[in-house]
């Protein structure tokens, strides 16, 4: 793709030895190649693997000891739906399952819009998403998804089944989430939500009211979320 071929060079060791990591084939406390091999490998600069290996560091992917080597820790595993990183990264892939009920769309942004809009956010429309996201087979949260259409080239032409947003925005387009504010509110079901969550009408559901800054100045990422809490409940550790 056009994206990975501009990233830099130990951007893309980095998200080799990411994957790796997250999906088992280094298991925690093993270690992970030399930097000579990953040179040799990868064809790079020592410099350029130190790189890499310094960003798995900073996000607590691995440990460097001294005469050892990149000892891998176990995955980070952030809070849920309250944390920065996303529903995917705390329940874990292998049991989400996430189905796409409207497909990325440029529209204009609603008028009564619940958060401000920059004046850009506003004059450059919107790409609009619905998801429905399940856990072990059972409908648990459904999404509306507002991202600024702004240098996001080829995203309405992504498919999004069974992918996580968040991981799509960092590996494609280096947008990665630092922080932003959440309201939250108990309301009551409407056919609707009812419907989609597989709730009787009247049930109580967790709303969640999100705007997530990114390492894109001025550019914020909007979500509404509704939470089906009769069998699932957030948790974390603060």
């Amino acid at each position: 793709m056009a994206e990975e071929n501009k990233l830099p060079q130990y951007k893309k060791i980095y998200e080799i030895l990411r994957k790796h990591i997250l999906t088992g084939v280094y298991a925690e406390g093993s270690l992970l190649p030399s930097e000579n091999e990953l040179c040799a490998v990868h064809n790079i600069t020592r410099p350029t693997v130190r790189q890499a290996l310094e960003v798995l560091v900073q996000e607590g992917f691995i440990q460097k000891k001294q005469g050892k080597g990149s000892i891998v820790r176990k995955p980070p595993q952030e809070i849920g739906i309250l944390s920065i990183s996303g529903t995917a990264s705390a329940i874990g892939n292998q049991y989400l399952q996430t189905q796409i009920l409207q497909k990325p769309q440029i529209r204009p942004w609603e008028e009564n819009f619940p958060f401000e809009l920059s004046q850009i956010e506003r004059e450059s429309g919107c790409i609009y998403m619905e998801r429905l996201r399940l856990v072990d087979g059972q409908p648990v949260f459904y999404d509306i998804n507002h991202l600024p259409n702004i240098n996001l080239p080829r995203l309405t032409a992504r498919s999004f089944e069974n992918k996580s947003l968040f991981e799509t925005l960092r590996s494609q387009y280096q947008i990665e989430i630092k922080g932003g504010e959440q309201k939250l509110k108990a309301i009551k079901a409407d056919q609707k939500i009812a419907q989609l969550l597989n709730l009787p009408v009247g049930d109580p559901v967790l709303s969640i009211e999100r705007k997530l800054n990114t390492n894109r100045e001025g550019f914020h990422i909007y979500s509404t979320i509704w939470f089906n809490s009769a069998k699932h409940s957030i948790f974390g550790t603060f």
